[in-house]
């Protein structure tokens, strides 16, 4: 005599399946943009049911806005006797040319870049950039005009980027990183010196 009895269904492993689904939207929004990506589609990627993404993070922006949060690197900006020429340097690696495999290759900042006509994603992207890095740059800086001097900093570092990977020129985009660092030490150096 055999068991007929109906096979158990498998339980859900809730983390596991939180993380694929992160893992499958920052590829999509990578690719796609936030307007170009369907929450079916991630669901789809992962093998689930679309209502899951509601379950689990209660919306499409804000599934994209935990997709493509990342805090600053630990202990970049600890120590406040840190020169900011070696921040941006090690920003420059990182941000610039590293390689973001999770987003495609991009740095998640560039992907919300994509995705900046949602005005939700312009202020998730301002108070990355400003509140996270930004603030702490003109904290750094001396001067009524600090804040500026940040921003400006944090434009060169966001625009490379984007001329490297969106436009993708010529010669930044052939330019290593040991190429490019001391001339964007050099305009820093200005930025922070009166």
């Amino acid at each position: 005599m055999t068991d007929t009895a109906a096979p158990q269904p498998r339980r859900r492993d809730r983390g596991a399946t939180r993380a694929a689904l992160l893992d499958a939207a920052r590829l999509r929004f990578s690719r796609q943009g936030y307007d170009g990506t369907g929450i079916r589609e991630i669901a789809g990627d992962v093998g689930v049911d679309p209502a899951l993404i509601s379950r689990y993070f209660g919306s499409k922006e804000k599934l994209y806005a935990e997709a493509v949060r990342v805090d600053v690197p630990s202990g970049l900006t600890s120590n406040p006797d840190r020169p900011l020429v070696h921040i941006t340097d090690e920003l420059l690696r990182e941000v610039v040319f590293g390689d973001w495999e999770q987003f495609d290759g991009e740095h998640p900042l560039l992907v919300m870049l994509r995705s900046s006509g949602q005005p939700a994603v312009r202020e998730q992207l301002r108070d990355q950039i400003c509140g996270d890095y930004l603030s702490d740059f003109a904290d750094r800086l001396q001067g009524d005009d600090a804040a500026l001097r940040a921003e400006l900093i944090g434009a060169l570092l966001l625009g490379m980027g984007v001329m490297r990977s969106v436009v993708d020129s010529p010669a930044l985009g052939k330019a290593s990183y040991e190429e490019t660092r001391m001339l964007v030490a050099r305009l820093v150096h200005t930025l922070t010196h009166k």
